[in-house]
């Protein structure tokens, strides 16, 4: 198969591109550097580039023939983690690394974008390729579409990198995959005073710790228990000293869900438990509630797609079934407005001591995917416009 016999060729380029993404991470939304060498890149395939939004870069590969527009998206920003790997290619900023697989996803897609370049000619339409920055902050997709990145584009595919599924493995399921992600922040406001004197008072300090156990309800009483969803508090400021009542706290917190209708009603409901309680308590309490990113759901069709793509290059057996995560993807912002699908790429290599999750300090990847994640870009693109 031609797709896999290219990325088997240009297998050390991707390596030696991940590895430099890798040494030289930057934070979400300010991926200068990155997008530059993207760029760069992509102009020595022979391949027009743009910088948009800042620190995304768009390219189109135009087929011989005439067609439809899929899209293939990577990402591209590290995360505030000082890394601890001590690998050769460790990262030379300090306090940032790519400890989410980011570089991985830019570095394969670079790679596909070698591959259809060199197959232009037997493209059946349009590949426009997304270099996707700020996704760890939940605005660089939306930032994108905003600047008309999904303009003509019929179809999207985009691809995670995993280090809980073993190396060489595809999941590419359909429905949930990614749960959305919102947060929330409770300004609780009492009545300070002497620690000695608590009749005196409205301690802030009780009243975020009732908020924070009435709001444990929520999940369990106020939603199906066959519906996925998740209330986390976070964070808990409040205080000065040992024996002095606060008169603030502060509550942050994370809601998760698949359920549109779910995601709706959490505002209100949250409002309502932290204002009644603070009340019951003689306080008050204001409620700021942020939405992040939408659930990622995985079109049916596409799925399957993904799943054929998958099975020319590492076999039927190696696609496999993976639980919908509660994590959070901003890949939504582009799959709820044109069919879509995301699938994850196994990464996992126990006997390389390649065994710590995402956002760690020692997180890294077996390489040898690299040529099946670029494969597997082009494959899909080159299977959706031969339909």
């Amino acid at each position: 198969m031609k797709t896999k016999e290219l990325a088997k060729k240009y297998k050390d380029y991707v390596i030696s591109m991940r590895r430099e993404f890798h040494r030289f991470p930057e934070a979400s939304l300010e991926e200068y550097r990155t997008s530059k060498r993207i760029k760069e890149e992509l102009e020595k395939f022979g391949i027009a580039a743009e910088i948009i939004g800042d620190t995304g870069v768009v390219a189109t590969i135009s087929g011989k023939n005439n067609g439809k527009t899929v899209a293939l998206r990577g990402d591209i920003d590290a995360l505030s983690v000082t890394e601890a790997t001590n690998t050769s290619y460790s990262s030379e900023t300090p306090g940032l690394m790519h400890a989410c697989g980011h570089d991985t996803h830019a570095a394969m897609l670079l790679g596909a974008a070698k591959i259809l370049k060199n197959m232009e000619n037997e493209l059946n339409g349009n590949v426009k390729l997304i270099f996707q920055p700020g996704e760890e902050v939940a605005r660089g997709a939306l930032k994108m579409v905003n600047c008309g990145v999904l303009n003509n584009v019929d179809n999207i595919f985009g691809m995670h990198i995993s280090s809980d599924l073993p190396a060489g493995s595809v999941s590419a399921d359909a429905g949930p995959r990614c749960a959305s992600a919102d947060i929330f922040s409770i300004k609780i406001t009492g009545k300070g005073g002497h620690g000695a004197r608590p009749d005196q008072c409205v301690d802030a300090v009780v009243v975020a710790s009732a908020i924070v156990m009435n709001l444990q309800s929520i999940v369990s009483r106020e939603f199906s228990p066959l519906e996925p969803v998740v209330l986390t508090v976070g964070s808990i400021v409040s205080g000065s000293r040992f024996n002095v009542i606060a008169q603030t706290a502060t509550l942050e917190g994370t809601t998760r869900c698949y359920n549109l209708s779910i995601r709706e009603n959490f505002p209100k409901i949250i409002e309502r438990i932290a204002k009644s309680t603070a009340e019951a308590y003689r306080a008050t309490a204001e409620v700021t509630y942020t939405l992040g990113v939408g659930p990622t759901i995985n079109n049916s069709t596409y799925s399957d797609l993904a799943k054929t793509s998958a099975s020319k290059l590492v076999g039927e057996s190696n696609v496999i079934y993976r639980p919908p995560s509660t994590g959070g993807e901003d890949f939504s912002e582009f799959s709820n407005r044109v069919p879509g699908v995301m699938v994850n790429l196994g990464a996992r290599n126990e006997e390389k001591g390649i065994i710590y999750p995402h956002h760690h300090e020692k997180f890294d990847v077996d390489e040898d995917v690299f040529e099946i994640g670029s494969a597997l870009y082009a494959q899909y693109a080159i299977d959706y416009l031969n339909q």
